[in-house]
C-alpha cells in the first residue's frame, strides 16, 4: 500500500512515454509538485511494445522540431538519469518503388533541409550499400536521413521517471483514476477508488483510456485503439548490426535491427479496430491474438524486399493495441470545454518519436498559460464534438492506421467514416456533380465534375483530374458568375450591453462602427501573435456576427467565451447549424441578385464591407458585400430551411449570366492570386499582423486590445519576417506548402501555402522569409528569389502585394474595370 497525497500541483494520469515526459519536462521547468498516477504499472498499455522508432521528418517545421528535440533528448538521458535508453542514431532509408512515391521523398527531402535536417537523396544501389540484406529490384530510389534513430521504449519511460522522481516529482503506480473532478467549468482534481486528490491542473495523458476518461468529464478526445502487428525473427546470419531504420511505404513495412534479429511491421490499408467492447480492466501488458492470415499479404511483400527473412525462424509474432484519431494527428493542448484540464494521447503509432517534444511544449504550456509555439496541426481544439463518436471513431480507424505508410497526396481525403455533417444544399451540390472532400466532418463541394466525368479524385503531385475542371470555376468568378456553399464556416452570434466593449478589447480592429459595416479583423494574444482570423458584422447596437472558418470552429469559439470577463453583460450563441451560407461571385453578382430582390445593390446603397437583411426569392436574407476571391460579390446567410429554395432560384436565374457551381479548390486557386492569407497556413499564434502584411486590419489608434503592446513594440522596427508572395514561372512545378524559398543561393523560408492560379497562369505561394537585418520590402524583394521542388530550385517572382488587382478595383466595382486578364498582368 502507498500513502497518495491529498493535493498536488499537477495531476498526470498515465504511466506512458508520454505521461512521464510531461512530468520531467514540468520539474525541469521548476514545477516539482508533479503527481503521476498509473493504473497499473509504468509503461503497460502500449509503450511497452512500442517498436522505439525515432525519426525527426514529421509533416510541418513545428512538429519535426519537437521531433528533433525528442532525439537529442533522449541522447543525454541516460547521462542525467543514470538509466540506460538504448537509444543509437543509426538513421533511417525510406524506399521507394515507384516514381510517385519517390516525387514525395523528394518533396520530404527539400522540407527536411529548409528543417535543418541533414538528408540524403540516393539511388537503389546507393541504398542498398547501406542495407546490404535489401533486394532493389523495382527501387526507383531511396531518401536517408542519417539523424534517425531507435531506443528502447520501457528503458526510456523509466529514465523519464526516474529524472523526474529525482527533482521531486511523485509517481504512483497501481491507482487508478476513475474521474476528473470540475468545478465552476476548471479541472480541481481527480477521483480514484479510495481518494480525492485536489490539483490546480490535470493532465489527461492516459492513452487508450484517454477517451473515456475524458467523456465523463463532458470533453471530447477522438481516439479508438487499433491492432498494430509485427515480428520478431530469430538471429539472421549475416545481418549487420546497426542497420538503419528500413521504411517501405510502398509495402507498408518497417525493418528495424535488433540485436542481430528483425523486428519487421506493418502499417496496412485496413486495420482492425479493437476494444469497442471496452477495454478489460486488467490489462497489464497484454497482448492480443495473431492474425496471420491478416498480415499475410504485406509479409510476402516483406519477403521480396529482404530474401533473408524468408529464410530465417519467426521468435515473436506480436500484436497489440495503439491509440489512432481521426486525422492521424495527436491531441495535445488545454481542453475547450474545461479549464486547466490538458490533454497528450492519440499518438497513432509515434508516441515514442513524439513524446519528449511533446512533453516539453505541454509542461511550458502549464506553466506560461500559452503553447510555446504554432501548435495547430496538434491542437485538441480542432477536435469536433461528435467525434467522441465512438462507431464514427472505429469506422474511421479502419483507415487511419495506414495512412502513416500511404501516400500523402495533396488533397487526399480521408474514405471512410463520411457523410457526417451535409448541409442543406448537399443532395443538390451532388446531383450537380459535386466531388466532395472533408473539413471538421463536413461533407464540402471541393470542385464539380462535367458531365461525362465521375467526380472522384485520381491523386497525382502534378495536375491532378480535377484541374481544367476548376479552372472553369475559377473563370466564372472571374468573368461571370460563380454560387459558393459555405455554409461550413463557424457562426457566432454575439449580444448583450457590453457586446461592443468586448468584442473591441479582443479584437485588434475597430468594433465601433455602424450597423451594418462588416469588420475584417485578427484576434491576438499577448505577444500580438494571431489566434484567429475573422469577419465581424453588427446586426444592431448590442448584436455581432462572427464568421470563422470551419476548421476552427470549437477554436474560436472557446477563445472568445474565455475572454468574455465574468461580470460581462454578454451572451455568445453558436449558430453554425442554424445558418446557410451562400457565396454569389463574380462581375455578374449584382446583375443576377438584382432579379431576386428590390433591394438597392449599387455602390452607393450597398458600398463594399456593408451588411443587411433583404428580401431575395421567398426568403428573408442577410447579404454581406464582402469576397475572399477578390472580385464583386455577397455572402447571403439565411436559415439552411431557406437554402435550398434560395439555391434553386440563383440557379435559375443565373443562367444566362454564365453561372457556374464552384467548390473549395476554385476558392483556394482566386484567394491566392489576391493573396488572402488562410489561418492555420499563412497565419498562425506564431505570427502577428505585421509580419504578415495585415498591419491594416489593425486600430492602432484604439486604447486597448490584446496584443496592443506587443504590436507597437514591434512597430518601431520592422519584423524580422516577413510574408512574401511567390510565383513560378514553369506551369508544371506545382507548389503546395513547406517548399524552400532561397534568395541569392541562401535558404531563407519555406512557403506556407501554394494552388496554380488560373487567370494569372502561375504556380503560386505565400511563405515567410527571414529578415534579420530588416530590410525593406524594396530591398529585400531585390534579391534573386527560388524555390525547391522536390530537390529542383525553381526561379521565382517575390512581391509584396497580390498577383491579381492589387488596387482591389475589382472588389470595389469601380467604373471602367480592366478585364481579368489585364488585371493579372
Amino acid at each position: 500500500m502507498v500513502e497518495i497525497p491529498q493535493r498536488a500541483q499537477v495531476v498526470i494520469v498515465g504511466g506512458g512515454i508520454v505521461g512521464c515526459s510531461i512530468a520531467y519536462h514540468l520539474t525541469l521547468r521548476g514545477m516539482t509538485d508533479v503527481l503521476l498516477l498509473e493504473r497499473k504499472q509504468l509503461t503497460s498499455g502500449t509503450t511497452w511494445h512500442a517498436a522505439g522508432l525515432v525519426g525527426q521528418l514529421r509533416a510541418t517545421h513545428n512538429l519535426t522540431r519537437l521531433a528533433q528535440y525528442t532525439a537529442e533528448l533522449y541522447g543525454n538521458l541516460e547521462r542525467e538519469s543514470g538509466q540506460a535508453t538504448g537509444f543509437l542514431r543509426i538513421g533511417s532509408l525510406a524506399l521507394a518503388s515507384t516514381a510517385a512515391r519517390m516525387e514525395e521523398l523528394r518533396r520530404g527531402a527539400s522540407m527536411a533541409r529548409c528543417f535543418g535536417l541533414e538528408v540524403n537523396v540516393l539511388s537503389p544501389e546507393e541504398a542498398q550499400a547501406l542495407w546490404p540484406l535489401m533486394d532493389v529490384d523495382g527501387l526507383v530510389g531511396a531518401v536517408h536521413l542519417p539523424g534517425d534513430g531507435q531506443t528502447n521504449p520501457i528503458d526510456t519511460t523509466q529514465a523519464l521517471a526516474k529524472a523526474a522522481r529525482m527533482r521531486g516529482a511523485r509517481i504512483l503506480e497501481n491507482v487508478k483514476v476513475e474521474e476528473i473532478l470540475l468545478k465552476d467549468g476548471r479541472a480541481t482534481g481527480v477521483r480514484t477508488a479510495t481518494s480525492t486528490i485536489e490539483a490546480e491542473y490535470v493532465v489527461n495523458a492516459a492513452g487508450m483510456w484517454a477517451h473515456g476518461l475524458a467523456a465523463k468529464a463532458g470533453v471530447t478526445v477522438p481516439l479508438h485503439a487499433a491492432e498494430h502487428f509485427y515480428i520478431v525473427t530469430e538471429a539472421i546470419p549475416g545481418l549487420p548490426r546497426h542497420l538503419p531504420v528500413l521504411r517501405d511505404g510502398d509495402a507498408c513495412t518497417y525493418f528495424k535491427e535488433d540485436a542481430g534479429k528483425l523486428l519487421v511491421g506493418w502499417f496496412e490499408p485496413v486495420a482492425k479496430p479493437w476494444g469497442m467492447a471496452g477495454i478489460p480492466e486488467t490489462f497489464c501488458f497484454d497482448s492480443l491474438p495473431d492474425d496471420l492470415e491478416h498480415i499475410e499479404p504485406l509479409l510476402e511483400k516483406a519477403i521480396a524486399r529482404v530474401p533473408a527473412l524468408g529464410n530465417a525462424g519467426i521468435q515473436l509474432f506480436f500484436n497489440g493495441p495503439e491509440s489512432f484519431t481521426p486525422d492521424n494527428r495527436y491531441l495535445l493542448g488545454e481542453t475547450p470545454e474545461v479549464r486547466n484540464l490538458f490533454v497528450a494521447a492519440g499518438f497513432n503509432s509515434i508516441g515514442i518519436q513524439s513524446a519528449g517534444g511533446a512533453g516539453k511544449v505541454l509542461a511550458d504550456w502549464i506553466i506560461d498559460g500559452h503553447p510555446p509555439m504554432d501548435l495547430w496541426d496538434v491542437d485538441i481544439r480542432r477536435a469536433m464534438p461528435f467525434q467522441r463518436n465512438k462507431s464514427y471513431l472505429k469506422d474511421r480507424t479502419v483507415e487511419a492506421l495506414g495512412l502513416l505508410y500511404d501516400m500523402h497526396w495533396p488533397f487526399r481525403q480521408p474514405a471512410t467514416a463520411r457523410g457526417v455533417r451535409r448541409t442543406a444544399l448537399h443532395d443538390r451540390l451532388a446531383a450537380s456533380g459535386a466531388c466532395f472532400g472533408e473539413v471538421a466532418g463536413w461533407e464540402r463541394a471541393n470542385w464539380y465534375a462535367p458531365p461525362g466525368m465521375e467526380p472522384r479524385y485520381e491523386y497525382s503531385y502534378g495536375r491532378q483530374n480535377w484541374f481544367e475542371a476548376s479552372a472553369a470555376e475559377h473563370r466564372a468568378a472571374r468573368e461571370a458568375v460563380a454560387l459558393f456553399d459555405l455554409s461550413s464556416f463557424g457562426k457566432f452570434l454575439v449580444e448583450g450591453l457590453d457586446a461592443e466593449g468586448v468584442l473591441n478589447t479582443i479584437s485588434a480592429g475597430n468594433l465601433a462602427v455602424e450597423v451594418g459595416r462588416i469588420v475584417y479583423t485578427q484576434w491576438l494574444n499577448a505577444r500580438g501573435g494571431i489566434e484567429a482570423d475573422l469577419t465581424i458584422t453588427r446586426l444592431g447596437p448590442e448584436s455581432f456576427l462572427v464568421v470563422t472558418a470551419a476548421a476552427t470552429q470549437t477554436r474560436d469559439l472557446a477563445w472568445l467565451r474565455r475572454h468574455i470577463p465574468s461580470q460581462a453583460r454578454v451572451h455568445v450563441f453558436d449558430t453554425t447549424s442554424g445558418l446557410a451560407t451562400l457565396a454569389v461571385m463574380g462581375p455578374n453578382s449584382r446583375r443576377l441578385l438584382e432579379r431576386l430582390t428590390d433591394a438597392d445593390l449599387s455602390n452607393a446603397a450597398f458600398p463594399f464591407a456593408t451588411s443587411r437583411e433583404v428580401d431575395m426569392g421567398h426568403a428573408r436574407v442577410r447579404a454581406s458585400r464582402i469576397t475572399y476571391v477578390g472580385e464583386l460579390g455577397w455572402e447571403l446567410y439565411v436559415p439552411t430551411e431557406f437554402a435550398a429554395g434560395l439555391f434553386d432560384a440563383l440557379v435559375a436565374e443565373g443562367a444566362d449570366l454564365g453561372l457556374k457551381l464552384a467548390g473549395y479548390h476554385a476558392l483556394n486557386s482566386l484567394r491566392m492570386e489576391k493573396c488572402y492569407r488562410h489561418w492555420g497556413h499563412d497565419v498562425t499564434d506564431e505570427d502577428t499582423p505585421l509580419q504578415a502584411g495585415l498591419g491594416f486590419a489593425v486600430a492602432w489608434t484604439k486604447p486597448d486590445f490584446i496584443g496592443r503592446d506587443a504590436l507597437l513594440h514591434e512597430k518601431t522596427a520592422r519584423p524580422e519576417r516577413r510574408l512574401l508572395h511567390f510565383a513560378i514561372p514553369d506551369p508544371e512545378a506545382l507548389l503546395y506548402h513547406n517548399e524552400p524559398i532561397w534568395r541569392d543561393g541562401q535558404l531563407i523560408g519555406r512557403t506556407t501555402s501554394g494552388m496554380f492560379g488560373h487567370t494569372v497562369g502561375k504556380s503560386l505561394a505565400l511563405g515567410y522569409v527571414d529578415n534579420p537585418d530588416r530590410l525593406t520590402d524594396a530591398q529585400l524583394l531585390a534579391g534573386r528569389f527560388e524555390i525547391e521542388v522536390a530537390g529542383r530550385l525553381i526561379p521565382a517572382e517575390a512581391t509584396a502585394k497580390p498577383f491579381y488587382d492589387p488596387s482591389n478595383a475589382r472588389v470595389r466595382d469601380v467604373h471602367d474595370l480592366p478585364s481579368p486578364a489585364e488585371m493579372a498582368s
